[in-house]
């Protein structure tokens, strides 16, 4: 995985690994909990035992893999009028959506998560963490090989909270003194007991990295809440009877005015627009009836609400950039870009109160992605070469905390 994100990084960003390495160091480090700096320094020592030649600062960039790139790069680009930088926004993660109340079967909350990365993360995305911390509740999570949180952030605690993101496209901002967005998430996590608390902590030392729309669901209270973090606006909706999707699109005025300046909103062939009309259908002709069974099929879908039809592409729910001519401008994302759905996760009030989730590994449809006949066609992804591999769709599959392989 540090590979992965190494010459990812290194590429989009003209940047060595080295610099990364030094940013983590000198950049993240002073602002991480001496909990999570021990627990980074183990995963450091955990793969030395095994061989492995990284150290506590590769394994910091690797959790910075998202915000370091994507938010501090061009607010450092911009800050020494660097020459000739290369253009870099917040690649666009992910489709999701929470419901409660009347919308779902027997008014239990329902959440669902696609995680949208390249395909070479995606292959490398199939990590199930149970996490019992000394101090804080336990999580269920998905997550990467390497991370302390979940980076595409769908989780529970067995304090009955159940949350997720989708990245805010085209977002800018970065604060240099505040604490890295990976430390926010998973100290969220563990120790909020309500939305309140999450709210709290997930705003506590903001600096602006991994700018998300967040969904948060309270099983004790069948509340659901939806907080787009900017890092000058943090606008906060809740519910006990509706629902928020979430596909990559601002929707507060000011976080579209000082935040995402360039994203269009009235655009309707762009992705986030697209992906927000077909599941805001969804959840309207799915009243009543939303459970984990629907999620997985939202999760699924190949709708294109621009044009109509139904095929996988940019704009459908489950994303398949790799078919596209187009790419999606707003991520950055090329022609063709192997990217797009990678992994599919739902779960309810019930599956929360037991510590369990349902998962995905692959396209959420089905289908396999395979990387020789891709490059073959393709070859101007062949700097992918090294790291791209076949990420082939396995099935939905339960998992529970204390489960043993």
């Amino acid at each position: 995985m540090v590979g992965v994100i190494k010459l990812e990084n290194t590429h989009d960003t003209k940047r060595d690994w080295e610099f990364f390495r030094e940013a983590g160091r000198t950049m993240l480090w002073p602002h991480i909990d001496a909990e999570y700096q021990q627990e980074l320094e183990g995963i450091a020592k955990g793969v030395q035992s095994k061989g492995v030649k990284l150290d506590v600062w590769d394994i910091v960039a690797l959790n910075g893999g998202i915000e370091l790139p994507q938010y501090y790069v061009p607010w450092l680009n911009k800050r020494q009028h660097a020459a000739n930088a290369p253009h870099i926004v917040p690649t666009g993660h992910c489709s999701a959506f929470i419901a409660t109340g009347s919308f779902t079967k027997g008014g239990k909350i329902v959440i669902a998560h696609n995680n949208w990365a390249s395909y070479a993360e995606g292959a490398r995305w199939t990590v199930i963490f149970d996490i019992q911390p000394e101090h804080g509740h336990r999580i269920l999570m998905d997550g990467a090989p390497g991370v302390i949180t979940s980076q595409d952030d769908f989780g529970v605690n067995d304090a009955g909270l159940l949350i997720t993101e989708t990245t805010i496209t085209q977002f800018v901002g970065w604060d240099p003194d505040a604490k890295p967005e990976f430390v926010r998430s998973r100290k969220a996590l563990q120790y909020a007991s309500s939305i309140d608390e999450y709210v709290a902590l997930i705003k506590e030392g903001n600096n602006g990295g991994y700018a998300n729309d967040w969904l948060i669901g309270d099983r004790k209270t069948g509340e659901i809440a939806y907080l787009e973090l900017g890092l000058k606006n943090t606008p906060l909706w809740r519910s006990k009877d509706g629902y928020f999707v979430s596909t990559n699109f601002a929707r507060d005025p000011q976080v579209l005015k000082d935040e995402t300046p360039e994203f269009d909103p009235r655009n309707l062939s762009s992705s986030p627009n697209a992906r927000r009309i077909t599941a805001e259908k969804q959840m309207e002709q799915a009243k009543g009836q939303i459970d984990v069974q629907t999620a997985e099929q939202f999760l699924s879908d190949h709708v294109d609400s621009y044009t109509g039809k139904v095929g996988a592409d940019e704009r459908s729910l489950c994303g398949h950039v790799d078919k596209v001519k187009e790419g999606i401008p707003v991520f950055d994302w090329g022609p063709y870009y192997p990217g797009g759905a990678v992994t599919g996760k739902v779960t309810d009030s019930d599956l929360a109160g037991k510590l369990s989730l349902i998962a995905h590994a692959g396209h959420p449809c089905g289908e396999d992605f395979l990387a020789a006949p891709f490059l073959a066609a393709h070859p101007e992804y062949s700097y992918l070469r090294p790291i791209l591999k076949d990420m082939k769709s396995g099935p939905w599959t339960t998992f529970v905390a204390d489960e043993k392989n």
